[in-house]
């Protein structure tokens, strides 16, 4: 049998059983498309996690007071005891660690914040303005960030420049925050919540002790944060950086009061998540690759069977085996192929459509390759049986068959 044969005879038969064919490639179709879909959105979420994650910087630390043996959260952050703080002491310690690059201790709490007639409760950092612009990691809409030796300056959230109040707050105008006024020198950009703050104030950690409600003497930080020279090690830091405070602390892994959390592994851990989340959402959506796949067997099952007179004829011209069974592969090859390439367009179009309403999804060129190559062994997969079976029939038995 020629090789052209083993091409022109599976397409001669498919033309001639439209209907059943394309009700066969349908469910290919159906299968590589919500595959398609659900891996680009998958990629999307992960792309707009890590895009909002890389405002956390993989390259800081932060210690809060308190710990929770119990819990088993992101790096195993805890609930804060109202009577244990960090203090001075805690800063000079942390800046012996090797690896350190620089040490922010921070104030944290809330206040009023008035613009115009306009009042309203606020987030207030108070930060070492000496390091803070090397440590923060949301970038500026407008103006710029806090400098040593600002004195009633601060930079706002974009939220509260825009939204909170009826009029917005702009580069320069004065606010009030708790009984002092401000003035405004740095707006943010628009971070989506992770790690910059839409809605807080930063100001000098000594104004903002003088604003918060609650109260804290000179030498007290909420927390304190930590920028490592090599983000690769920042875990290690992070284990000496436990190991020194409960030495300066006078505590052991029983009596510890203080926790400190490593940003790269909140975000190894989120990523872990969001993967998984798009690995599970692609198996559910190759279930119906593997309804496709029966639907082909099935098909080509019947094919054999209706056939079986033109099997018998061509193993009797001298067809083998292994023609045979090429025949009936490349027909089956051919239903996956078909469906893999109408089942990526309307994946394209689906993740478009998803695009326009707001979500993030993203359809990579990999990603079509792979969707068009698994759609075809699928369906050469489920086409090897039914050519078995049509290889293995004897010729003279199959001419002798009446349907």
């Amino acid at each position: 049998m020629k090789t052209l044969d083993i091409f022109t005879l599976p397409l001669s038969h498919v033309k001639k059983s439209k209907m059943r064919s394309w009700l066969t490639v349908i469910g290919i179709v159906i299968g590589v498309a919500a595959v398609v879909a659900i891996i680009s959105i998958g990629q999307g979420l992960q792309e707009s996690v890590q895009a909002n994650l890389g405002n956390l910087g993989a390259d800081l630390i932060t210690v809060t007071p308190g710990f929770s043996r119990a819990s088993t959260g992101f790096g195993g952050m805890g609930a804060s005891s109202g009577n244990i703080n960090l203090t001075d002491k805690d800063l000079n310690a942390i800046k012996q660690v090797p690896g350190v690059l620089y040490v922010n201790g921070m104030v944290s709490g809330s206040s009023d914040i008035r613009v115009g007639t306009e009042k309203t409760s606020v987030s207030v950092s108070g930060v070492d303005t000496a390091v803070w612009r090397s440590m923060v990691t949301t970038k500026l809409e407008a103006g710029r960030y806090l400098q040593p030796g600002d004195s009633n300056t601060v930079v706002i959230g974009y939220s509260l420049a825009h939204d909170t109040f009826l009029q917005q707050i702009t580069l320069n105008r004065p606010i009030t925050i708790g009984s002092k006024t401000f003035k405004v020198v740095g707006i943010f950009a628009k971070s989506g919540g992770f790690g910059g703050g839409d809605n807080a104030v930063y100001m000098p950690a000594d104004q903002a002790r003088d604003v918060i409600t609650e109260s804290l003497s000179r030498n007290i930080f909420n927390s304190i944060m930590v920028k490592v020279a090599d983000q690769a090690q920042a875990n290690k830091i992070a284990d000496d950086i436990i190991q020194k405070l409960m030495q300066s602390r006078h505590v052991n892994t029983r009596t510890r009061d203080f926790t400190v959390t490593a940003f790269a592994s909140i975000q190894q851990q989120i990523s872990s998540i969001t993967q998984a989340i798009s690995l599970f959402l692609a198996a559910i959506a190759a279930v119906s690759l593997l309804v496709g796949a029966v639907g082909i067997a099935n098909t080509m099952f019947m094919s054999v069977m209706e056939r079986t007179r033109q099997i018998g004829l061509l193993k009797a011209l001298g067809a083998t085996d292994n023609e045979v069974m090429k025949v009936f592969i490349m027909e089956s090859g051919l239903f996956g192929f078909v469906g893999g390439v109408i089942g990526i367009i309307c994946g394209i179009l689906i993740s478009v459509l998803i695009s326009v309403i707001g979500l993030s999804a993203v359809v990579t060129p990999q990603l079509l390759v792979f969707a068009l190559a698994f759609s075809v062994f699928v369906g050469v997969l489920s086409g090897v049986a039914p050519a078995r079976s049509a290889a293995k029939m004897n010729p003279v038995d199959a001419l002798r068959f009446e349907q």
